[in-house]
């Protein structure tokens, strides 16, 4: 087994400012991690999920398969944290993507990174982090100012991307074309696309819409789900070519009033499980029935996942200022879903692009549908 350290300055690092700001971050999250381990009474923890990894490592891209695991994992400790990877993957880590200081150890490619004895010796028995899942997901919650910087600037890109592909679509595109058009520039962006949906209008029933060859015809939604920085941003569209039947226009309105409904229930000391409930009262009350929320996850909490959970009954963790949300509210036909931040001032929706039209909604800004 050997070791690394990673350097001083990294490729493409951040002046100085920002680097004492990144050390400044990192020492809060390993405060708050450390009063975990002392609540439950243990002496070190190893995180090995992509959500715990990145946000404890300042975002740093610890995978290479967007399907696969991670390939580092942090051992946490009082007396330091380690980070360990892959003998092939090591060189890489040092140069660009580990915070500086950090000490990298190597197991062999075809070695375990969770045998944490085989690789860091004896003397420490980690808990794993399934055991302190709840703990350290409500430990990452609350943005620090230099993450949410990085995510406000993911979100911005995502929903302009989708500004910058719907602006010129028609409808004789194929969804497949709108697919690539998104993912190129997700990828030009640094961004991981790791979900693109979309639907035409013979397809506008589905809600996760995987894209096929068929036309948009007179109406299509796009979604982008994109990870940089370890952080996910997700945003919905719509676009259509005619003006709209009266049935649509209408469940338009209804399910942006089903959102300004669960927005208004996201507020600090609220459980995600109680704006479940908002949930489905609003449902039932503007039009859409009591049972809608059935038929689709409804999102939840954002940030380091694609949602940091869903929203479940079994979900009692309180809702913080500077926690960013995805909700997605759909009924048939219709679904809105944009990332917002819960400010000392309120929702602040964050993929935001003024190109895009927008109504004002219960005093916020909302995105309508592009009409080409």
């Amino acid at each position: 087994m050997t070791t690394l350290t990673t350097p001083a300055t990294l490729v493409g690092q951040s002046p100085a400012d920002a680097t004492t700001a990144s050390s400044t971050e990192r020492a809060v999250k390993r405060s708050r991690v450390l009063d975990i381990l002392a609540t439950a009474g243990r002496d070190s923890v190893l995180l090995t999920s992509q959500s715990a990894v990145s946000w404890y490592l300042d975002g740093s891209r610890v995978g290479i398969s967007l399907a696969g695991d991670p390939i580092a994992a942090v051992l946490v400790t009082a007396d330091g944290d380690h980070v360990v990877t892959f003998n092939n993957e090591a060189q890489r880590l040092a140069a660009e993507e580990i915070p500086a200081g950090l000490t990298i150890h190597q197991v062999p490619w075809h070695g375990s990174l969770t045998n944490v004895a085989g690789w860091f010796g004896p003397g420490v028995s980690p808990t794993a982090e399934a055991e302190l899942a709840v703990e350290l997901r409500l430990a990452r919650r609350s943005l620090l100012p230099g993450e949410l910087g990085r995510y406000e600037r993911l979100c911005q890109d995502a929903a302009g991307i989708l500004t910058d592909v719907l602006s010129v679509a028609t409808p004789q595109t194929t969804e497949r074309a709108i697919a690539a058009d998104m993912a190129g520039r997700i990828v030009a962006a640094a961004a991981d696309p790791l979900v693109l949906l979309v639907n035409g209008a013979s397809r506008v029933d589905f809600r996760h819409p995987l894209p096929t060859d068929a036309t948009l015809g007179r109406r299509a939604m796009a979604v982008i789900c994109a990870r940089r920085d370890g952080m996910i941003a997700n945003v919905t569209r719509w676009v259509r070519f005619d003006a709209g039947s009266p049935a649509e226009l209408d469940a338009e309105a209804r399910i942006a009033a089903v959102e300004a409904d669960i927005l208004d229930a996201t507020v600090p000391g609220a459980t995600v499980a109680e704006v479940l409930e908002e949930i489905r009262t609003a449902y039932d009350r503007h039009g859409f029935g009591p049972n809608q929320w059935r038929l689709h996850h409804q999102g939840g909490p954002a940030g380091y996942a694609g949602r940091d959970p869903r929203a479940t009954d079994a979900v009692t963790d309180t809702v913080v200022l500077n926690q960013p949300f995805t909700w997605n509210p759909s009924g048939p036909g219709v679904k809105i879903e944009d990332t917002v931040l819960l400010s000392a001032d309120g929702i602040r929706p964050l993929t935001a692009d003024p190109r895009w039209p927008s109504t004002l909604v219960n005093g916020i800004l909302r995105p309508t549908t592009l009409q080409l």
